[in-house]
């Protein structure tokens, strides 16, 4: 499978990944013989039911669990070397943000241990709370802002020191969809602005069409991928495109291979 766009190599390339967790009930299977290219700039949403390798998936590519077999290369080296380069930046699904910190100071917390300058600090905090539309809340506490705005800050870190990769593990799942469609407009300007290559882990079908170039659809354990969909939506998503006939063929297609899967484990 070669999904590069004008002959560039993959920035996440799996190859007959696997992975198995041994536990005291016995070997679980993780993923099994994953094969996927993600090119650099698309936004690659990972949705399936729970349980189905998703984010075990995100986080091999992170290089926070290790595969049984097969390859992983992140920007043509292992995860491990990409993760040492700070090739990506992780948003997991609780924003994580210390209470005692303010939101620039949260945003600046990762840039110090890194060793950047104050300065630098100071500047890159600045530039990502512009970014996510934040600016002017860094000296406030994450319990004087919202659940979407703590989110918001967490991407805003993730995003502080300029990793081409964005990982994301379920941000949205805990908000209301009122706040859930709104971050999710911001998420895709700011990728249209950014052009970072972003993969994003969802329960939802239509915040993975509504958001991505390319989207896989996963199977029951052991996880496997049973449909890449290519999106033709363009760029610039308002979210009426969800009454779209387009739209609403693609979210038909994720379905049923989410069914597939299903009958597959039957």
């Amino acid at each position: 499978m070669s999904d590069t766009i004008g002959g560039a190599p993959p920035v996440i390339e799996a190859r007959n990944l696997n992975l198995t967790f041994e536990t005291s009930d016995g070997p679980v299977h993780a993923l099994k013989d994953v094969n996927l290219s993600i090119s650099k700039g698309e936004f690659v949403s990972f949705i399936g039911p729970s349980g189905c390798g998703k984010t075990t998936f995100l986080r091999c590519i992170a290089a926070l669990e290790r595969p049984t077999d097969g390859t992983l290369t992140v920007n043509g080296v292992t995860p491990d070397e990409a993760r040492q380069k700070r090739a990506y930046g992780y948003v997991f699904q609780a924003a994580g943000l210390y209470p005692w910190r303010t939101i620039a100071g949260n945003i600046r917390l990762p840039l110090e241990i890194m060793g950047f300058d104050k300065a630098e600090q100071v500047a890159r905090a600045e530039r990502v709370l512009d970014l996510v539309d934040l600016k002017g809340f860094g000296a406030k506490f994450p319990w004087q802002l919202s659940g979407g705005m703590q989110q918001r800050a967490s991407i805003a870190r993730a995003l502080a020191f300029d990793a081409d990769i964005l990982l994301m593990d379920e941000p949205f799942g805990a908000l209301d969809e009122i706040v859930r469609d709104r971050l999710n407009e911001e998420l895709l300007k700011l990728w249209v602005r950014t052009g970072k290559t972003i993969g994003f882990v969802t329960h939802s079908i239509p915040e993975a069409v509504y958001l991505s170039t390319k989207i896989v659809v996963m199977s029951p354990r052991p996880g496997r991928i049973t449909d890449v969909i290519d999106s033709p939506l363009p760029k610039e998503r308002p979210l009426d495109i969800r009454d779209s006939r387009a739209f609403i063929e693609i979210a038909h297609r994720v379905r049923e291979g989410l069914r597939a899967g299903h009958s597959d484990e039957v």
